[in-house]
C-alpha cells in the first residue's frame, strides 16, 4: 500500500527553531476529502466493470460513541459509492454467534472489506474476532498477517490511523526521512504500526510508553512527535522541541467536548506544524478505510 497519494494540499517550509512563526495547521478534513474524491473515481471505474465495492460493518451492543462512529463511516461509504452492509448485534451476542457471522462474511463474494467496531463487549474475545477476519478483507489492518507484512515491508493493509498520518505528512510535504520521531503510545492499533511506518519512511524512531523515564525529555528530542496515549491534553509545551511537527492522534471525550492528547493552545506556538482535534487525524482514519476497501475490491476484480 502506498504511503501517500502524491498530492499537496498545504505549504510547509520545514521545522524551524522557534522563531515566532505561526505553526502550519495540518487540515485532516481537507486531505480526507481529497482521498474520498479519488476513492469515488476508483469506485466508478470498478462499477463500470460490474463490481460494487462492499464494506460489511459489524457493531455489537449500543455504545453511543461506537454507534456514532459507525454512522460516520456509513456516510463516507455513501459519498464514495461503497455498498455498506450493516450488521447490528445485541450486546449479549455470544462468541459463537459473532464467529459464525465473520465466517459468513469471509465466504460472501459480495463483501470486500469487514469492519468490526471496537471495543467489543467484555465477554467477547476481540483478538479472536480480529484473527478470524480474512486478511484479504481486513481493511482495518489489524490482522496479525497484515501486521507481519508491515514489519517485513511487504504490501498489505495498513492500520487506518497510522496510514492516515502518513498521508497527511505526504500531503503537506513533510518528509520524515532523517527526522528523529517519537511515538507516545505502543498499541497495536496505532503506536506500533505508526513507528513501523515512520521507520519505513527512514525516520529514526523512539516508542514511549507508561514506563518511559523522563517522558518530557525524550519527547523534546523529537523533530516529529506523535501522541497516541488516550489522555486528554497530556502533551503540553514542556514536551515539545521548538519547531517540531506534532501529530495528535488522541480523541478524548471531556466535559468540555472533544480533546486531543495534545494541549493545542500551549503547543501550537512552539510547533512548526500541528494537527487539531477535531479536524486532524480523525477524518483521515475513515478516509483510509474507504481507500482500503476499494483496494480490496480491486485486488479481486
Amino acid at each position: 500500500m502506498r504511503h501517500h497519494l502524491g498530492y499537496t494540499v498545504g505549504a510547509f517550509s520545514g521545522p524551524t527553531e522557534g522563531d515566532g512563526a505561526v505553526a502550519t495547521i495540518i487540515d485532516g478534513t481537507a486531505v480526507a476529502a481529497t482521498i474520498r474524491q479519488r476513492a469515488a473515481a476508483r469506485t466508478a471505474e470498478l462499477r463500470e466493470r460490474g463490481i460494487e465495492p462492499c464494506l460489511a460493518v459489524v457493531l455489537v451492543g449500543d455504545d453511543p460513541a461506537s454507534a456514532a462512529y459507525v454512522r460516520m463511516k456509513e456516510r463516507d461509504c455513501a459519498e464514495v459509492g461503497i455498498v455498506s452492509l450493516d450488521h447490528r448485534l445485541p450486546a449479549e451476542t455470544s462468541q459463537q454467534e459473532i464467529d459464525r457471522l465473520i465466517d459468513s462474511l469471509n465466504d460472501d463474494p459480495r463483501v470486500h472489506g469487514i469492519l468490526v467496531q471496537m471495543p467489543l463487549p467484555r465477554h467477547l474475545d476481540a483478538e479472536r474476532v480480529i484473527e478470524r477476519i480474512s486478511p484479504t478483507k481486513d481493511v482495518d489492518g489489524f490482522h496479525p498477517e497484515n501486521l507481519g507484512l508491515l514489519v517485513r515491508g511487504l504490501p498489505g493493509f495498513r492500520a487506518c490511523t497510522p496510514a492516515g498520518v502518513m498521508e497527511m505528512l505526504g500531503a503537506y510535504g513533510i518528509d520524515p526521512s532523517g527526522m528523529r520521531a517519537v511515538v507516545v503510545g505502543r498499541s497495536t492499533i496505532v503506536g506500533k504500526p505508526m513507528a513501523l511506518l515512520l521507520l519505513e519512511a527512514n525516520a529514526t524512531v523512539t516508542v514511549c510508553h507508561s514506563r518511559t523515564r523522563d517522558l518530557p525529555a525524550v519527547c523534546r528530542e523529537a523533530d516529529l512527535l506523535v501522541a497516541a496515549i488516550g489522555r486528554a491534553r497530556m502533551i503540553d509545551a514542556t514536551y515539545v522541541k521548538p519547531g517540531a511537527v506534532v501529530i495528535d492522534v488522541g480523541i478524548n471525550r471531556t466535559d468540555h467536548g472533544l480533546a486531543g492528547d495534545v494541549d493545542f493552545d500551549s503547543v501550537e506556538p512552539v510547533a512548526s506544524a500541528i494537527t487539531p482535534v477535531p479536524g486532524g487525524v480523525g477524518p483521515m482514519t475513515r478516509a483510509i478505510l474507504m481507500a482500503n476497501t476499494i483496494a480490496a475490491a480491486e485486488a479481486v476484480a
